[in-house]
């Protein structure tokens, strides 16, 4: 499967959740998108881009179950939680929830806004390890009062690789009138889904992760009862346009500026091409991949001598254990962390330990995508006998 990807042959690559990695077969897509942008850059751009959009559009709703109408492409969910969140009419009764997992980029975006609004933000906190998805809706519902506005949660966990109960969550708080913004930055991809179910009055995801669509590729999605109230995050031609033709959400999305839409129109390649790699199509994908990430988990909890720290049913594609800890450190970079860097310099091995929940504790995060084998996380293994 490595052929596929143009991943260096040295480099033992488990970090495919960060960034995701794109295949050949897609970027070669997105290079001919490209030529034909610059051969007639207004055509492209005026005549052409639209219905490329809705067609791109059409196949993801397909894919993620959402009506087309809710869904804006952007450029990655950091973009999405932005919009929506700065989009809100916050004042300074309002409670804002949000877990102790919740993405360091989301986190911030949600304290700027409810500083601004002068509204509260209330953590949540969920353990990990973890014995069962049980615990984070009591806690998550523990946290409701009155004044509780939305909530903003994860649906995989970045630090901890949990998939959260959201399906509960979302029911019991939409019967209280309370919203849902959902930061699904490494969903699609990893597992069935299906929005217009779901119920999330918000649900924002990266495609570049997954789906392995090209970097820039990612999606909000906005229940069709909040749309008029949702902007993006730079305003521009949309926000006074007078057409009729098309709705005032999608005329906002999707025109932010000039910029290369390239990344989103190669969305139905990736979904294509990741569909034909395996006989079984998307769901032998995704279940190739979770079956590898707990076969990872497994080895190396065994190799570090802990038990295994959630349940088979609350990861997906990655999975993460507790280290010991470390020294706090402060880094420039998104990593950092001294034995990081050694295992790459040192072993060839490009895998995050990521510090959570606070300075000084560290937690091992591995991916599984197509292009990993069991020998790549006994590789791991044998490095962190070394190193620990």
């Amino acid at each position: 499967m490595r052929e596929h990807w143009l991943l260096e042959p040295q480099i033992t690559y488990l970090n495919h959740g960060s960034f995701g990695a794109t295949p050949k077969v897609v970027l070669a897509k997105q290079n001919d998108l490209r030529t034909q942008l610059e051969r007639e850059p207004v055509r492209f751009m005026v005549r052409e881009l639209e219905p490329l959009l809705d067609q791109a559009r059409a196949v993801l709703g397909a894919f993620i179950g959402a009506d087309p109408a809710s869904l804006a492409f952007v450029p990655n969910a950091t973009t999405g939680v932005n919009a929506v969140l700065r989009s809100l009419d916050l004042d300074k009764h309002d409670e804002l929830l949000v877990t102790s997992h919740e993405y360091n980029a989301s986190r911030n975006a949600l304290e700027y806004v409810a500083g601004l609004a002068g509204a509260k933000v209330v953590p949540i906190d969920i353990p990990f390890p973890i014995a069962s998805s049980d615990e984070v809706i009591e806690r998550v519902l523990a946290g409701v009062t009155d004044r509780t506005r939305l909530l903003l949660i994860d649906h995989v966990t970045s630090q901890t690789g949990l998939i959260f109960p959201l399906e509960r969550i979302i029911s019991e708080l939409r019967n209280r009138g309370i919203d849902t913004l959902v930061d699904g930055a490494h969903a699609p991809g990893m597992f069935p889904l299906d929005l217009d179910v779901l119920g999330a009055a918000y649900y924002t995801a990266n495609l570049h992760k997954w789906v392995c669509a090209p970097k820039g590729a990612a999606f909000l999605y906005v229940a069709p009862n909040r749309r008029l109230g949702i902007h993006p995050v730079v305003i521009s031609h949309g926000y006074n346009s007078t057409r009729t033709d098309r709705s005032r959400f999608h005329l906002e999305f999707d025109w932010p500026g000039t910029l290369d839409p390239t990344a989103w129109l190669c969305v139905p390649e990736a979904l294509r091409f990741m569909e034909s790699i395996v006989e079984g199509g998307w769901p032998e994908v995704m279940r190739r991949n979770h079956e590898m990430a707990l076969r990872a988990r497994d080895l190396l909890c065994t190799r570090l001598g802990i038990e295994n720290p959630a349940p088979d049913d609350m990861l997906g594609s990655m999975a993460a254990m507790p280290l010991p800890d470390g020294e706090a450190y402060v880094t420039t970079s998104l990593y950092g962390d001294p034995l990081q860097d050694a295992l790459l310099f040192e072993h060839g091995i490009e895998v995050p330990i990521v510090p959570w929940p606070r300075a000084g504790n560290r937690v091992l995060r591995v991916s599984a995508q197509l292009y990993n084998s069991i020998e790549d996380y006994e590789k791991l293994a044998d490095a962190l006998d070394g190193l620990l």
